[in-house]
C-alpha cells in the first residue's frame, strides 16, 4: 500500500472516530441545561389585537435588543430570502359521544393513512383513514360511533371505527353517508382548531384566525407554525419593498411538536417525523440567493436543514429509497458534511428532474441540537419556547450560549411566551 492511500485511510478513520465521539457527546447533553423560570402569567393566552405590534426580540452578532415586529423588515439584512412554511392548520379535534352511556370521545387526527397525500384525503368522499390519538380510550374498545354534522345546509351521519393500534396512536376509518361531501367540508363542519395544551383554555371561536398565518393555505397541520403569526399583509407588502425576496416550502406540523423531552438526556428521545414539500424552484432559489437566508419559525429551519442532508443522501446515492431519504434524527451527526450547499441542492434538482416531478416530498426526523452544523439557514424568526424543549436545543444550536441572555433578557423586559406570545430574530 502507497503512503497517499495509507494517510487517506488514516485521515477517514480519525474522522470517522471524530464523528462517533461527537455524536456520543451530542446523545448525552442534558435537558435539564436547557430551563429556565417560565412564570404561568408570562404565557400568551391570545394574541395582541395587532398581531405585528408585539415585542420583537434582536440577537445579532451577540448583541440584544427591544423592537417591535413591524420593523421586521428594516432589521433584515438586504438582499435577504425570508423563506416561511405555508402550511394551515386543521380542525383536527373531534368529539363524539358513545351511544347510551354518553361518554366522550375525543379523536385527535395526526397525519393521512389512506390515501396517504394529505391534498388526496381532505378530498376524499365517502371514506378515509387517519392515524390518531384518542382522549377517554379506555372508554371505546369495540363499535363505531356516530355524529350528525351539518355540511352546506345538509344533515350527514359520520362514523368513526376504531382499528389497529399503532404505538400511542390508533388507524380510524372514517365514512359518512353522502357520497358528494369531501373530509374537508366535515372537518370544517364537525372539527375543532387544537391550540396548544399549554395555554390551558378551551378553544374559542377566534382561535380560526387568530391561530393560522396570513400566508397559510396548503392543508395539513395540527399545529401552527407560530413563528409566521405575528406577519401582517401590510408587514409582508413593506418587505416586497425594500427587496427582500419571500418564498414558501411546507411543513405539515405534528402533534409531536409538543412531546415533551422525558428522558435525562436527549439521546433517549425520540424526534417525530414531519411530512415536508419544497417545490423545486425554491432549490434553484436557494443556489441563488442574492443575500442571507432568514427562517421563519423552527418548522422552516427544519425543513431547510433537512434539504441539505437529503442533497447529500442522493449525491451518494441517487437510487436512494424513500426510507433512505427520511433523515434519521441523529444523522447530522455522523455523517461527513463533503458538500456545498449548492452541490446538495443540485443533486436534489437532478433527482426531480429525472423522475420528472416539481416538488420534492418527503419527511424528516432530524434533531437539531448544540454543535449542529447550520448549512442554509442565516438567520431565523422564532417564538420563546417552551424549557427543557426541543425546540429550546435548536435556539442554543444557532446563538450558542447566548440563550441564557436572550431568554433572561425577555424575562426582564416584560415579553409574552409561546404560541401567541412575542417574536424574535436572531441573526449571524
Amino acid at each position: 500500500m502507497d503512503k497517499i492511500t495509507l494517510n487517506r485511510r488514516k485521515s477517514y478513520n480519525f474522522a470517522e472516530i471524530f464523528r462517533k465521539e461527537m455524536t456520543d457527546d451530542i446523545r448525552k447533553i442534558k435537558i435539564e441545561d436547557y430551563n429556565y423560570p417560565l412564570p404561568e402569567e408570562r404565557i400568551a393566552k391570545h394574541p395582541l389585537a395587532e398581531r405585528e405590534q408585539c415585542k420583537l426580540l434582536l440577537w445579532r452578532g451577540g448583541e440584544v435588543s427591544e423592537h417591535r415586529f413591524y420593523e421586521v423588515p428594516e432589521l433584515l439584512p438586504e438582499k435577504a430570502m425570508l423563506i416561511y412554511n405555508n402550511t394551515r392548520v386543521i380542525n383536527a379535534r373531534l368529539r363524539f359521544r358513545k351511544p347510551n352511556e354518553g361518554a366522550l370521545i375525543e379523536i385527535f387526527c395526526l397525519e393521512p393513512i389512506a390515501p396517504r397525500d394529505y391534498a388526496l384525503i381532505f378530498q376524499t368522499t365517502g371514506e378515509c383513514r387517519w392515524l390518531c390519538l384518542i382522549g377517554n380510550a379506555k372508554r371505546w374498545k369495540e363499535g363505531p360511533l356516530q355524529q350528525s354534522v351539518m355540511v352546506d345546509g345538509e344533515e350527514l351521519t359520520l362514523t368513526a371505527t376504531r382499528g389497529e393500534r399503532k404505538g400511542n396512536a390508533f388507524e380510524i376509518i372514517f365514512s359518512w353517508d353522502k357520497s358528494d361531501v369531501t373530509f374537508a367540508s366535515i372537518l370544517d363542519g364537525i372539527g375543532e382548531i387544537p391550540i396548544p395544551p399549554y395555554l390551558n383554555r378551551k378553544t374559542e371561536p377566534s382561535d380560526s384566525t387568530d391561530y393560522q398565518t396570513v400566508y397559510s393555505h396548503i392543508d395539513g397541520s395540527v399545529a401552527a407554525p407560530t413563528a409566521g403569526l405575528h406577519f401582517t399583509d401590510k408587514v409582508l407588502e413593506e418587505c416586497d419593498k425594500r427587496g427582500i425576496i419571500r418564498r414558501e416550502l411546507t411543513l405539515h406540523v405534528g402533534a409531536g411538536t409538543f412531546q415533551p423531552v422525558k428522558s435525562d438526556t436527549i439521546g433517549e428521545h425520540d424526534m417525530h417525523t414531519e411530512f415536508i414539500s419544497v417545490p423545486r424552484q425554491l432549490l434553484v432559489d436557494i443556489i441563488n440567493a442574492p443575500g442571507k437566508i432568514i427562517a421563519v419559525g423552527t418548522t422552516s429551519v427544519r425543513t431547510l436543514e433537512s434539504l441539505y442532508y437529503i442533497g447529500l443522501t442522493l449525491h451518494h446515492n441517487p437510487e436512494a429509497t424513500e426510507k433512505e431519504l427520511c433523515i434519521a434524527q441523529w444523522m447530522p451527526y455522523e455523517t461527513k458534511d463533503d458538500l456545498s450547499v449548492k452541490e446538495a441542492m443540485q443533486a436534489i434538482i437532478s433527482y426531480l428532474d429525472k423522475h420528472h416531478i416539481e416538488n420534492y416530498i418527503g419527511s424528516t426526523q432530524i434533531m437539531i441540537a448544540p454543535s449542529f452544523p447550520y448549512h442554509i439557514c442565516n438567520g431565523m424568526i422564532t417564538n420563546f419556547h417552551q424549557p427543557q424543549s426541543t425546540l429550546m436545543l435548536l435556539v442554543a444550536a444557532f446563538v450558542g450560549e447566548d440563550w441564557k441572555k436572550i431568554y433572561r433578557f425577555a424575562l426582564d423586559n416584560g415579553f409574552r411566551f409561546l404560541s401567541y406570545g412575542d417574536s424574535c430574530l436572531f441573526l449571524k
